[in-house]
């Protein structure tokens, strides 16, 4: 007798995924690039976040590294959290999480609502051309070293050199220490910021707005509407969505911020207000080989990210905006 034998027939599910696969499998290769850069350089060495609670050795693997330890009553005892509580202990840890927060805060408030402006100003100019020129010119600062970016403000914001003072000065006015007061040396450095940022960051709403529906317009301008108008009623709803998954973004990254831009710009005479995680990060941990005490503070500057980020996306969420997830 002839065994019976079962034939597995594929269902349509399992059709439609063979055939999706089998036309856009070169997507997901090009998405598996990206995803293996992540697991390789950012989750694998996450393991390493362990050195905060250790006293980081160089010749010693990581898991044989000890804990770290206090000295109590004449004896040594473990003390898992002794480099937070040193960085909270120094004053100079302390003004530097207010003079980030401070600064961060700032470059938010004058920064973020500049790409947007300036994407709703382009989206209004008729002339292709003209519009084109205006938009090269405004992207080229993203493409400068902080260092160039830096060398431009001394030589435009100098105190005795500088283009603006030796006009101020030739004029019979008083010079401006725009570089070497903390208050003056501020709004140079969130000026400086905004105007490296503000053109790049347009790009991602000018595409939000080509999105829209030109029949909004259309609509719109026989109901009388101006252009004003159109852009209150319509393009600012259109790429609201936008506007809030960066603003979210921002958000997380409120206790960080680059090394290099505060680096090249501050100088001794600014330092109370300069001197931000990141500088105090290198100054401390890196040029004084102090690793454990370098990981314990990049760890709580992240941790806090990671509060401010999951915060502001629940907010968004509660208001009735999508957030990003």
């Amino acid at each position: 007798m002839a065994k019976d034998t079962k034939v597995k027939v594929k269902g349509p599910k399992q059709k439609f995924n063979a055939t999706y696969l089998k036309r856009y499998w070169q997507l997901y290769f090009l998405l598996a690039l990206p995803i293996i850069y992540l697991i390789i350089f950012k989750y694998i060495p996450m393991r390493y976040i362990v050195i905060a609670f250790k006293d980081y050795k160089l010749n010693m693997p990581l898991m044989k590294m000890p804990w770290a330890q206090v000295k109590k009553d004449g004896a040594m005892v473990t003390d898992a959290l002794k480099y937070f509580k040193d960085a909270f202990s120094k004053p100079d840890f302390r003004r530097a999480i207010f003079n980030t927060l401070k600064l961060n805060m700032l470059d938010l408030i004058c920064g973020f609502p500049a790409p947007i402006i300036f994407a709703l100003i382009l989206n209004e100019l008729c002339f292709k051309r003209f519009k084109k020129v205006v938009q090269t010119i405004a992207y080229m600062p993203h493409f400068l070293s902080w260092v160039i970016i830096a060398t431009l403000v001394i030589r435009v914001f100098g105190p005795t050199d500088g283009m603006i003072n030796m006009v101020i000065t030739k004029f019979g006015g008083e010079t401006i220490p725009f570089i070497d007061d903390p208050s003056h040396w501020v709004g140079t450095y969130v000026t400086a910021g905004v105007w490296q940022s503000f053109g790049w960051g347009s790009i991602i709403y000018l595409a939000s707005i080509a999105g829209i529906n030109t029949e909004l317009y259309e609509a719109a301008s026989v109901d009388g509407a101006g252009r004003f108008r159109k852009m209150w009623h319509i393009t600012l709803p259109g790429i609201r969505p936008t506007i809030v998954v960066l603003l979210i973004m921002n958000l997380g990254g409120i206790m960080g911020g680059g090394f290099e831009r505060p680096f090249a710009m501050k100088n001794n005479l600014v330092m109370d207000v300069a001197e931000v995680i990141s500088t105090f990060v290198y100054k401390v941990g890196i040029q004084q080989l102090k690793f454990s005490f370098t990981t314990a503070v990049g760890l709580f500057q992240s941790v806090v990210g990671l509060v401010f980020l999951l915060t502001a996306n629940f907010i968004s969420r509660r208001l009735g905006e999508r957030g990003i997830w």
